[in-house]
């Protein structure tokens, strides 16, 4: 993990490129024209807004790094994991509702609800992630290998995964709202690192987790890591990894996930609008649950490159040699990093 200014293009921009240009070319016009599609472009117009708009595009670049890794073309894959983007689109424009965050800046650019209203972006989410599952049941293996792929994606994304850490993070803003935003300094690095080390590391690591760490965790490992997590796993299934490379992208994603969301935590406490798209501080405005919230910036330095550390030492088990696969993650939360001066 690096924090070094920004490198030349790399292998990972090329992949960045592929799936940039199929997001291009998603959602089609349909054929038809006058009341058969009435109200459909408008549709269309609003999940491209949210689709197309700049991000870091990084579910579907784990999914074909791992499958190049293991010997399978991105190009072949690159459809299907133009999926996993419109899903976590989807999640984005939800999150974003007054009813959920309440946010009206994303990547820059006001949010889908600002531009297009609330019905109308509570559908484009929904259009989305049917559209995703449609682009993803184009055949790319055989078939049964494929739905176990789609399954796998399926409850990553709903209840087992994403939409149930969405629903725990929405009942803990309720009750954690304010309740971790007092002295706390979030910038300073603190006067005894090693000891910082050690209670962050035993915080985390513990037998019996302080309560709002085994939950801030439970949070995370389901709305962010599942995704990350069955990302990982989707590239080595679709390129026929074995069951011993499996176990290695599994503890990888788990853990890279974690490391991921620490990352957008630290960015969201650190970095100005222009970098994060967002408002600034806005996590700490409303009151969320986040590890800068519980263990300042400092510490959460700390987590974030211990959990990476971990993610690189589990790729070194994999049949094949995983640079892409740790480039992809490096870059991603580099810029965390920067942010915080690290």
């Amino acid at each position: 993990m690096t924090s070094a200014a920004p490198r030349t293009p790399t292998a990972a921009a090329r992949l960045s490129a592929l799936i940039e240009d199929e997001l291009a070319a998603a959602l089609t016009p349909l054929a038809r024209e006058g009341a058969a599609t009435f109200g459909v472009d408008r549709l269309v117009e609003s999940m491209r807004y949210s689709l197309r708009t700049p991000g870091k595009r990084i579910r579907p670049l784990l999914l074909l790094a791992v499958a190049e890794t293991l010997g399978t073309p991105a190009a072949r894959l690159v459809r299907f994991a133009a999926g996993l983007e419109m899903i976590h689109a989807y999640s984005l424009i939800h999150d974003d509702l007054p009813a959920m965050d309440d946010d009206d800046l994303r990547r820059g650019l006001p949010t889908n609800h600002v531009v297009y209203g609330d019905g109308m972006a509570i559908l484009a989410g929904d259009a989305l992630l049917t559209e995703a599952f449609v682009v993803m049941l184009d055949p790319v293996v055989e078939a049964r290998l494929q739905a176990r792929v789609i399954q796998e994606i399926a409850r990553a994304a709903g209840r087992e995964g994403m939409v149930g850490g969405q629903a725990a993070d929405l009942m803990a803003d309720s009750v954690h709202r304010g309740a971790h935003t007092k002295a706390v300094d979030r910038v300073s690095p603190p006067p005894d690192a090693a000891a910082a080390r050690g209670d962050a590391v035993a915080a985390i690591r513990g037998d019996t987790p302080a309560p709002d760490v085994a939950l801030l965790q439970a949070i995370h490992a389901r709305k962010t890591g599942a995704l990350l997590r069955v990302a990982a796993r989707a590239g080595g299934l679709l390129a026929g990894a074995s069951d011993a490379d499996l176990e290695c992208l599994t503890t990888f994603g788990t853990r890279f996930g974690l490391a991921f969301q620490i990352a957008d935590d630290i960015k969201d406490e650190t970095a100005p609008t222009s970098v994060t798209g967002k408002r600034e501080g806005g996590d700490r405005l409303s009151g969320k649950l986040t590890y800068p919230a519980l263990f300042g910036v400092a510490q959460s330095l700390i987590l974030l490159r211990e959990e990476f550390e971990a993610a690189v030492v589990a790729l070194s088990s994999l049949s094949r040699d995983a640079s892409l696969v740790i480039q992809v993650a490096d870059e991603a939360v580099a810029p965390a990093l920067r942010s915080a001066g690290a």
